[in-house]
């Protein structure tokens, strides 16, 4: 882009050229021109103050010499390399945003300029220059830069922060969640215990009860009062005994350490069905070669099938209920679906979903997942993974909709 000033009609007709002295002093931009040599032959007010001096001042005098002698950093600035002259000596227009122009007491300041060459009839006479002070917007720019660096230090610092925090959590959680592993452990180990004491003392004394009544019985046939007598004593020992065989398998049932895991499953189930009059059925698809959890994930998964059992019983007032339970040779599966009255997220969520969450965490601990959900037209499903083999890192969000 170019322009055209008639310098020769200009100067031919001074009401043209005093109207626009006018108008380029009321302009907020510095404005001056040059001849061929670089001289200065107009520059208008606000341009000369910029510079520090006065307009008449500059005129005839080289505009390089007088604000561009010098780089930003104080070195010489040949005239040979200035953009500015370089409009008129070359006919190439240029726009610098960012340089330093300097001021008649030897300060400087930064500036956005433009020069465009000069044509008359053609010929390039010139150059126009206009150029802005923008130290203010530098400094504003350099404010910003400043706290936008500010900004991404204290965001850097407190996302350490926060790193260090979440990493902190998850080993709390971790510890925390090794923690309910062991009591769950200690806890089983203790059942055992206790079942086996039971069993063997417990047990032992009532078997000898129930002998010496026998003897007892053998010996007072005659006397009807006391053999009535002895049969009562018989009867609620034999009670006492089915009572302690019933707490025995309620702490820990023998058939899972004899038996496994799989007929553990098949005998809880067959027993829920017949306590709690439910219609319903368990498939059993264990596949030849899935290997049979034992110690730990064996209670474990046992576990969890007995309470989601026990839920069933307890707040599902349904009426039926399906069980599968398979198994290949990487994981074991667990599925219970009733057609009761249903359950919601937020009940699940609750704090005080105390069975939930200890189902949840048995199967975490062992790298599986519970998923559990209401079913559209009613009732619940609940769904267990178990891996088999090395188990992977458990999903975060344990309970989920189905």
């Amino acid at each position: 882009m170019t322009a055209k000033l008639p310098i020769a009609q200009i100067a031919a007709h001074p009401r043209w050229r005093d109207q626009l002295e006018l108008l380029l002093d009321c302009t907020g931009e510095g404005i001056y021109g040059v001849d061929l040599e670089g001289r200065c032959i107009f520059i208008n007010r606000t341009g000369a103050e910029m510079l520090g001096y006065l307009p008449a001042e500059l005129l005839g005098r080289n505009m390089h010499d007088a604000m561009h002698h010098s780089r930003p950093d104080g070195s010489h600035y040949p005239v040979e390399e200035c953009p500015i002259f370089n409009a008129f000596r070359q006919g190439q227009p240029c726009r610098l945003e960012d340089d330093v122009l300097w001021r008649a007491d030897g300060g400087s300041f930064c500036a956005e300029y433009s020069s465009y060459p000069i044509l008359d009839q053609g010929e390039i006479t010139g150059a126009v220059v206009t150029f802005v002070d923008i130290s203010e917007r530098k400094h504003a720019q350099e404010l910003l830069r400043r706290a936008h660096d500010e900004l991404e230090l204290r965001v850097a610092e407190r996302t350490r922060e926060l790193t260090v925090a979440v990493a902190e959590r998850a080993r709390s959680h971790a510890r925390l969640r090794e923690l309910s592993a062991h009591l769950q452990t200690v806890r089983e180990e203790e059942r055992t215990r206790i079942a086996r004491e039971v069993h063997d003392e417990l047990g032992s004394v009532l078997a000898a009860l129930k002998m010496d009544v026998g003897w007892l019985q053998s010996r007072i046939r005659d006397d009807g009062l006391l053999a009535r007598k002895a049969t009562a004593m018989g009867k609620l020992i034999d009670s006492a005994i089915v009572e302690v065989g019933r707490i025995i398998t309620d702490l820990r049932p023998s058939i899972l350490d004899h038996q496994g895991l799989w007929a553990a499953i098949e005998w809880h189930a067959q027993e829920f069905l017949q306590a709690t009059g439910l219609r319903g059925k368990l498939e059993l698809n264990i596949e030849p070669h899935a290997p049979t959890p034992r110690n730990a994930p064996a209670t474990a998964a046992y576990r969890i099938f007995q309470e989601i059992l026990n839920n069933v019983a307890r707040h599902a007032s349904a009426t039926a209920v399906n069980m599968q339970v398979s198994a290949d040779a990487d994981a074991l599966t667990i599925k219970v679906r009733d057609n009761g009255r249903g359950v919601s997220l937020e009940q699940l969520r609750r704090a005080k979903s105390h069975g939930v969450l200890g189902m949840s965490e048995r199967a975490r601990h062992f790298g599986g997942k519970l998923e559990i959900g209401p079913i559209r037209g009613g009732g619940t499903r609940v769904r267990v993974w178990l891996p088999l083999t090395d188990h992977p890192e458990p999903n975060d969000d344990p309970v989920v909709d189905l």
